[in-house]
């Protein structure tokens, strides 16, 4: 419903509904964002939102999970896959703080990888107890290949939602994620900093 020009918008905790005071002629702009805060924070929305990151993780992962499936590997393999090809050269330690899983379970997974030929390992060049992790051309492949189709989905999504909604997405994720790991996405930080002192 909208409201009628001039009348001011007013929320009551008490029935969850807005009304608008047909006298208003005044608008604070500081009423609005309080206004706004309780509609999508209402148990059914926040419920909703839960919905629709299970859906949304589920339909980002299936074709993936087909191409893994071939070469009997799982979502951990993948994760591995995509981490290392991110940054090549990063140790094991640098990965098991990512991934947040145990020693012997990613040990598990990147013996198999190494002896399939889809990782390399390194010793480092001023540690020598240190192994640096990198893809090889036949893990660069599978890499691509099971990136292909997610980045399609994101950049049909990221169109068919609009530059101010991408924007929004970022944000939201960025609050999602531990305070701890935004570091990793500072420049997305700092370009969201940008944008909201314009």
């Amino acid at each position: 419903m909208l409201a009628q020009q001039g009348a001011r918008a007013i929320y009551s905790s008490e029935t969850g509904c807005i009304r608008y005071h047909p006298c208003g002629i005044y608008v604070n702009m500081a009423d609005i964002k309080t206004l706004a805060n309780p509609l999508f924070l209402r148990d059914d929305d926040l419920r909703q939102a839960i919905e629709m990151l299970y859906f949304a993780y589920r339909d980002f992962t299936a074709e993936p999970d087909a191409i893994l499936e071939k070469f009997g590997f799982g979502r951990a393999h993948h994760r591995v896959i995509y981490f290392v090809g991110r940054h090549p050269g990063m140790t094991v330690s640098d990965l098991l703080g990512i991934l947040r899983i145990t020693k012997q379970s990613l040990s598990r997974v990147l013996g198999q990888l190494v002896r399939d030929g889809f990782i390399r390992q390194k010793t480092g060049p001023r540690d020598r107890r240190q192994r640096l992790l990198e893809l090889t051309q036949k893990g660069v492949d599978l890499e691509r290949q099971l990136s292909n189709e997610q980045r399609q989905r994101i950049a049909r999504a990221y169109r068919e939602a609009g530059a101010e909604a991408v924007d929004g997405f970022r944000r939201v994720m960025l609050g999602i994620i531990n305070e701890a790991d935004r570091k990793r996405f500072a420049s997305a930080v700092a370009a969201l900093a940008a944008i909201r002192h314009r």
